[in-house]
């Protein structure tokens, strides 16, 4: 049997490998999200420290949660074969208790709902599993290493579970050609002898496990002087972090850094490690900031935290404080000649909170929080014997159906025929499509500023809802993907901060492109449904008979079941009413662009999708 590649043969990723030693070492720490592009070496390096713990702790497995994973699977649930057939009230445990005394590893974490990561994480720092369902009290242990990983280009995690992962490492493939060369001559190695490769490398991976033990069994009797917890606290007061968690972070992180170093004492450069591996995800507040910190800014930190005794000088450029990737590009636009056919478009205004589009009638797609779906994670609204339809065992109604078939029987005994299925109704995310005029009716330097914010408004709207979202501009005689769909609105945004403007105005075109993007979409997830938001004036220019390929677009979009609102982007005072028209076409709500802030949007569209 292949060997797995050793945890010790991995290059260039000395930051990665040094943070999943330090959650083996002490596993409260919370967890390790590696965020990264493709072909970086994330899950190679989690099977590698599998295997090496599996040397510290002979018990210790990988448990692999997949993506589909239902809540039951993963923390335990009535057991329904015992219950059926021997009338036992007993507990069924899940991949958690599974992962005990090992690692739990979750790839894709960020395509994971979201009441999922947090009982994962839960379970994380707590050490323990707490079972209260389905008539069920249940605690069991649950000491494991987890391990997220993620690509940034399929979406982010959400801020408030971002910052519960302990730690975070970002990976990327290096630019250093003798790097890479290194990594091709290892891998090659690696698969023309698996067994023999990872041989010459057992004894460094036997080292890193014997260094594990020994931090372990240190770890607890490490000391953290008051002056370094002060410096602690000072440094994520100076970096402005919200509640206490990543000051206890970094203080775990930096006691378990003094015991692999194999010192009885925590000491500065502990604490610098820690607030690099803990520090940097939890400066990221709105989907739109970069994530990182500023090694610069982290010396400025360390240093004040000496000179003042712990006393911080508060961030002067907090996350969120007005500097946005919307201000890019804004003295390029300024030098750009505004009379040009093709210009940039002008820097988005700012970004505000909107009102939720929603898509009419009840869906069956992945859990969300935009439209009304029949999903695993809603609320229990009726049960079914139907064979494939619900989510998760509905007692009550098996209890009933078993009493209604054994009438007068005595106490009920059911089989499987009476087992009953949950009905549960919740929300889902959407497939979101954001189709921007760009052409030169809307060219005007404060239109178009205001289209790009209140798209980027939608966009965050969009994340908090868990969309995929997709962004298609037209102008001139095309329309252009500029963003296929994905779940990284950090992306969207990024592309949406500056794009061309100015031309003719290929409405039809535009919707086109918008039904093409959703049946590709059908055909990849068809349970997850699109929404087509237009922004507009509703003008349509050039070719033969513009309106009439207009009025055939919208069509041809409706006939593939996309519900749709266009956004009257309209200002002059003389007002055609043009987007009004084409929102008659296709059968959608039109709604002025200021009113994308008004309280009676949601009404507004629920009324007219009904």
């Amino acid at each position: 049997m292949n060997s797995v590649y050793p945890f010790s043969a991995i290059v260039g990723h000395d930051r990665l490998r040094l943070a999943l030693v330090l959650c083996a070492v002490r596993p409260e720490i919370g967890g390790v999200l590696i965020r990264g592009e493709k072909g970086t070496a994330k899950s190679t390096a989690v099977r590698g420290l599998a295997a090496v713990l599996s040397a510290v702790d002979d018990d210790a497995a990988l448990v692999e949660l997949p993506i589909g994973a239902t809540e039951d699977r993963v923390v335990g649930s009535l057991d329904l074969q015992k219950v059926l057939s021997d009338g036992e009230h007993a507990f069924s445990p899940g991949l958690l208790a599974r992962a005990h005394g090992g690692v739990l590893y979750v790839d894709e974490v960020n395509l994971l709902h979201d009441h999922l990561v947090d009982v994962l994480l839960d379970a994380a720092a707590m050490g323990r599993v707490h079972v209260e369902r389905d008539g069920i009290s249940h605690s069991h242990d649950a000491r494991f290493v987890l391990i997220g990983t993620m690509n940034p280009e399929e979406g982010e995690l959400r801020p408030q579970l971002l910052d519960r992962f302990g730690l975070t490492v970002d990976v990327h493939a290096s630019r250093d050609i003798d790097v890479r060369a290194e990594v091709i001559r290892q891998r090659m190695a690696y698969e023309a002898d698996p067994d023999g490769f990872a041989q010459r490398y057992a004894d460094a991976d036997a080292e890193v496990a014997r260094r594990i033990a020994a931090a372990r069994a240190a770890v607890a009797d490490v000391v953290l002087p008051d002056n370094e917890l002060r410096r602690i606290a000072a440094l994520c007061a100076a970096f402005d972090v919200d509640g206490m968690r990543a000051d206890l972070v970094v203080a775990r992180t930096a006691v378990a850094h003094a015991a692999w170093r194999g010192s009885s004492t925590v000491e500065e450069e502990d604490i610098r490690v820690a607030a690099e591996l803990a520090l940097p995800h939890r400066r990221r507040r709105d989907p739109f900031d970069d994530p990182g910190l500023d090694p610069e800014r982290l010396d400025e930190a360390m240093a004040q935290a000496d000179e003042s005794g712990g006393d911080p000088e508060p961030d002067p450029d907090p996350p969120g404080g007005g500097h946005t990737s919307s201000d890019a590009g804004k003295s390029t636009t300024a030098q750009r000649n505004s009379n040009s056919v093709t210009r940039p478009s002008a820097a988005p205004s700012a970004v505000f909170r909107t009102k939720a589009l929603v898509v009419p009638g009840v869906g069956d797609g992945a859990p969300g929080r935009r439209s009304r779906a029949r999903n695993r994670t809603g609320t229990v609204v009726s049960a079914t014997a139907e064979p494939g339809v619900g989510h998760g065992l509905h007692l009550f109604g098996t209890l009933l159906a078993a009493a209604g078939r054994q009438r007068g029987a005595g106490r009920p005994h059911p089989t499987p025929d009476d087992v009953r299925r949950a009905i549960r109704e919740g929300r889902e995310g959407n497939l979101v499509i954001f189709v921007v005029d760009a052409s030169g009716s809307m060219a005007a330097r404060d239109r178009m500023a205001a289209v790009s914010g209140a798209t980027l408004s939608l966009l965050r709207d969009a994340y908090q809802r868990r969309d995929k979202v997709a962004v298609i501009t037209f102008r001139q005689d095309r329309a252009q993907l500029l963003l296929p769909p994905t779940s990284s609105v950090h992306i969207a945004s990024r592309r949406l901060a500056r794009f061309d403007t100015g031309g003719k105005t290929p409405l039809a075109q535009g919707l086109l492109a918008a039904r093409d993007v959703v049946v590709r979409e059908k055909a990849r997830d068809r349970a997850r449904r699109a929404l087509v938001v237009l922004l507009t004036d509703g003008r349509a220019t050039g070719g033969p008979d513009p309106l009439g390929r207009t009025r055939l677009a919208a069509a041809r979009l409706v006939a593939e079941g996309a519900a749709a609102v266009v956004v009257d982007c309209e200002t002059s005072h003389v007002r055609l009413g043009l987007a009004e028209q084409l929102a008659g076409h296709l059968g959608a709500p039109s709604v002025r662009l200021a009113q994308l802030r008004a309280d009676n949007l949601t009404q507004l569209v629920t009324a007219q999708a009904a």
